[in-house]
This record gives C-alpha cells, structure tokens and sequence, in this order.
C-alpha cells in the first residue's frame, strides 16, 4: 500500500499537498474550496484529501505566529492534528513552521530538478525566530544550497527591532526587499500582498528624479519605509512631502485620468529597484557557491517582470523560477521533507505539469450540468467551432481536468479571448471588474512561440513564469495581450502537456493565423480561481460571460 504524507501550510494562501510514494500527486488551496481569497487554515482541503487517500503523516508549516499553536477545547490538540486523527487516529506528525523559508527551498529545489544550485528565497516575512528568549526577527531573504545529501543554509536577512548578526542569520531593523514593494503596492491603494498590480502598472511610469533612492545597502531607506512586521511597511509621507497627496487613490483604479505621475514613476522605480536587488543577490550566491543553476522562490518570486529581465541580465546562468512561489508551495516543501525523512534516497524528477487539483469524473460533471438546465443551452460542439467563436470576439470560458496549482491559469480554469482584437484589454478588463491597466496573459503553441516573443534562450514557459519582450513586427497583431511596455505574459503549450488546450489553440491558428490565445484566470476580480463546475456556471451568472467550453464532453454551454 502507498505510503502517503499530507503537507499542509496554515497561513495565508493556505494550502494542502500529497507525497505518495515520492510523487506529488496532489495540491490545492484552500481558497479554491472555501471561495474566500487567500484563504488560511486548510481544513476543507484536507478533508477533500482524506476522501481520496490514507495520510500515514501530517507535515505542517506556517510561520511560527503565536496563533498557530491555538488547541482544541477537551483534548488540547492543534485543529490540524485534530481533525487528520478523527480519520486516522495513529497518525504521525511534525510540526516545521519555525522552518518557513526550509519549505519553500525544498519546494523549489526538488521541482527544479537540479542535482545541485543555489537556492534564494525572496519573502516578505517568514517564520518568527526568537534568538537568546528576547530578539525577535522575521525570515526575510536567505541563500541556501541544495544537493543530493540535504540543504544547507549559507546566510540570512531577517528583520530585528535589533541590529545584530547570530549565527549566519543578520538582523536589522530596517525594511527587505519584498516589504518595500509591498509598502509602495500599499500606498497605491491595495494589499500589500497584491503585488501584481503593482507590477502591471509599472510600465506606465518612468524614472523620476524627484524621487528619493529607494535603498541603502540592499535594504530600504529607513526616511522612506516605516516597518509593520510581520504585516508589512508602508511609504513614511511625512518625512517625505512628494508623496503627500489629497486624493484617494483608488479614484485613478477606476478613472485613469485621476493617475498622478508620483504614483506612475514610484510603481516603475520600486519594480527596477527591487529587480537591481535581486541581480545583487544572485551575484552574491555566485560568488560564495560558484553555482550557475539557481533557483528563486518566496512571494517576490511571482514577480514575472524580474524573472524575464533576470533571465536576459544572467546568460550564463540556470535560473529556475518556482511556479508556486508563494505561501502555498510550502506545503508542498512540507511533504516533500517529510517524504526525505522517510526514504532519504528518494530522487523527485523535475516538475513537468502542475494540474494538482481534485479529479472529477464525467458523471459528476454532467450530473452538475443538468441540474444547470434551465439557464444554460447545452450543445455537442468541436475545437474548430469553439476556435470560431473565440474569432468572432465571443469571451469563452474552458473547464476541464484538474486545476492549475499556483496563481495562474493554464487552459483548465480559464477564460480565453481573442488576443487580435485592439480593444480586448479594456473588454475583458471591465467583464472582470479588473482594473483598467491590467494586462493579459496569451498561451502560446510551444513550437511557434520564438516567431512571436524574444525567449531570451528559453526554450519553453508552461508555467507563465515569465513577461517576454513580443517582437515588434508583432505587437499590433495582438494587441489585446501587448502590454504598454510591448511585454507579454506568456504560457507555453505542448499537446502532451494539455492535449484539449493545444487542439483548441491550433484550430485558433486555422482561423486567424494566430496560434495565441488570450487567457486570463476563471474568476472576477476579487474571487479565486473556480474550482468545481459549480463555481464556474455561478461566476457566469454573475457575469457578462456568455459561453463555456468543457471539452472532456465535447460540450459548449450558452447562457439563456
């Protein structure tokens, strides 16, 4: 029988993974389930695993915070240890979440598929440390190198109240890299953790020399950034008057006339900021390993900007960019140790997909759709006729198979467009309820994406990790998804890879000339992704979408 370890991260982007006999079989977030955005405390997961499979061992991480060592009335459990025993009552488990920044190592060292490299971890805040029972500090960055025999840390940057070094761990007080893009993602009027809009909105700014330099010695400058750790920094208006301001910025999220240039240029100057840091910081693991694979994980890793112009600063280097770089992917770190501790000659083979998701079966996808009836019109459809809808500027929605792992969709929980109409961005953004600037994402076929983006010599992207240059004799032939900076945030797709999503985009190709689809995630703003087919014939209620493709039927659902 398959000896199965159950991975669970408690905090934000809670999340569950399955190790089954030294093969990730599953992962999911919570949020999927629980509809609430970066849903914590994995409990609906896990029950979903227990259905599924016999859990032999619980890993759990976090991130050390006194609430998770919160106990259950009567018996004095951990709600994680609790609700596993009330399945399987001889169950092991350990307890990593003083170990926050270890996990996503091993998330991102075992999927790599690197026998050794470098490993940097970018984080906002991870575990709380208590160093001699009085200094408190918070994981920040941290350089490891991984091998066959284990992960050893090389050195660390967390953030003290108290400047000091212990160990290889330096504490200052002073705000990280991933907090200063926070701090300014908050000024612009989001959460901190909403880092991706201010990413997109980059490209509308440009240096400014009004703006005060951002860091000092890799950290920033303690006049501008005032900390809040473990919750995150914000911009210090006081002592510095040009970002005073009397409006409130989500007018301009809205109105993008209401867009001041300060607010422009401080999201380009805090994204080529935190991007020089970064190069730094691989400069630095060179030279103290003499590595040339490395990888990137932690929340900072998402930023697909960073990756891309890395990947050009760097030819000579490796770097592997961790899909499920955010809080969610420790869980699968968590299992993945686990699984190591067990059989510690295990060799994991490198991440080739990420559709980690519940299955589901036909019947109970039909089951669901029949009692959807009376507000959809179903009909046994082609690729080539989806393709002609996408054509004819139709949005069409794709369900199928398990979903994606991590933040971005993949073709199985997407909403796909057609990336040569010129007003597709400012369409699907006001279907969405996203704001204006946001750009889009295209899939693209694997074989024919160098004729269409400057890969910067990669040869593929399945997992759109990255925001590539498109050729400039191709920008206006997909304008819906060239952002204004002439990027494009793109996935790669083989047929053995996604064989429905390569048939459709290919049939799109037919048509258009084209072989792009525009893709965007199944969701309006503010939700997760859809996870059930019951989550995604609700959000095309309560939206403009009108039509649905789930090619594991060969079916095509028109809103009535």
């Amino acid at each position: 029988m398959a000896y199965n370890i159950l991975g669970i991260s408690v905090g934000h982007n809670g999340s569950a993974a399955v190790v089954s006999d030294g093969k990730l079989v599953y992962y999911l977030e919570e949020e999927r389930l629980s509809r609430m955005k970066r849903d914590g405390n994995p409990f609906r997961a896990m029950i979903d695993i227990c259905s599924k499979y016999k859990i032999d061992e619980l890993i759990i991480g976090g991130t050390n915070d006194e609430l998770e060592n919160s106990i259950m009335p009567w018996t004095g459990e951990s709600p994680y240890i609790a609700l596993i025993r009330k399945y399987y009552p001889k169950i092991t488990f350990t307890w990593l979440n003083q170990h926050h920044h270890t996990l996503h190592v091993a998330c991102a060292f075992i999927n790599s598929g690197f026998n050794k490299a470098s490993i940097l971890i970018i984080d906002g805040a991870g575990s709380k440390l208590i160093h001699d029972n009085k200094i408190d500090s918070y994981e920040c960055e941290s350089l490891w190198e991984g091998t066959e025999k284990g992960l050893d840390l090389i050195n660390k940057s967390s953030w003290s109240p108290i400047k000091t070094t212990i160990g290889n761990n330096n504490l200052d007080n002073t705000v990280t890299l991933t907090k200063t893009y926070e701090a300014v993602t908050t000024y612009l009027g989001w959460e901190g953790i909403e880092g991706g809009k201010t990413m997109g909105l980059a490209p509308y700014g440009k240096q400014n020399i009004n703006i005060p330099k951002l860091f000092k010695n890799g950290r920033g400058q303690k006049h501008i950034f005032i900390p809040q750790y473990p919750a995150g920094a914000i911009i210090n208006q006081e002592l510095n008057p040009i970002f005073q301001r009397n409006h409130n910025p989500k007018e301009w999220h809205i109105d993008p006339s209401k867009l001041t240039e300060i607010e422009a240029d401080l999201a380009w100057q805090i994204q080529n900021d935190t991007q020089e840091e970064v190069a730094k910081l691989i400069e630095k693991s060179v030279e103290l390993t003499g590595n040339k694979q490395i990888c990137i994980a932690g929340g900072y890793g998402l930023n697909c900007v960073t990756n891309y112009w890395l990947t050009k600063r760097f030819p000579d280097l490796e770097i592997y960019h961790e899909a499920i770089s955010h809080d969610g992917g420790t869980a699968i770190g968590a299992a993945y140790l686990g699984w190591k501790n067990y059989q510690p000659n295990t060799r994991f083979p490198k991440q080739t997909s990420i559709y980690y998701g519940p299955k589901y079966t036909h019947n109970q996808l039909e089951s669901t759709l029949k009692s959807y009836n009376i507000m959809f019109k179903v009909y046994d459809i082609k690729p080539q006729n989806v393709a002609k809808l996408i054509a004819e500027n139709n949005i069409v929605t794709i369900f199928q198979g398990r979903s994606e792992a991590g933040p971005r969709a993949l073709g199985n929980r997407s909403i796909l467009y057609n990336p040569t109409d010129p007003n597709g961005k400012d369409y699907v953004n006001k279907v969405k309820n996203r704001e204006w600037f946001r750009p889009f994402a295209g899939s693209v076929l694997q074989e024919k994406a160098h004729e269409w983006f400057d890969m910067a010599g990669l040869e593929e992207s399945p997992f759109m990790m990255y925001a590539m240059d498109v050729w400039p004799d191709k920008q206006e032939k997909i304008k819906a998804i060239t952002h204004v900076d002439g990027t494009c945030r793109i996935q790669t797709v083989k047929e053995e890879q996604n064989p429905h999503y390569y048939k459709l985009i290919q049939e799109f190709e037919k048509i258009t000339g084209v072989p792009i689809l525009f893709n965007t995630s199944f969701n309006l703003a503010g939700d997760p992704l859809v996870e059930t087919i019951e989550d995604a014939l609700e959000t095309m209620l309560k939206s403009e979408m009108k039509y649905m493709y789930v090619p594991e039927l060969e079916m095509l659902l028109e809103k009535k």
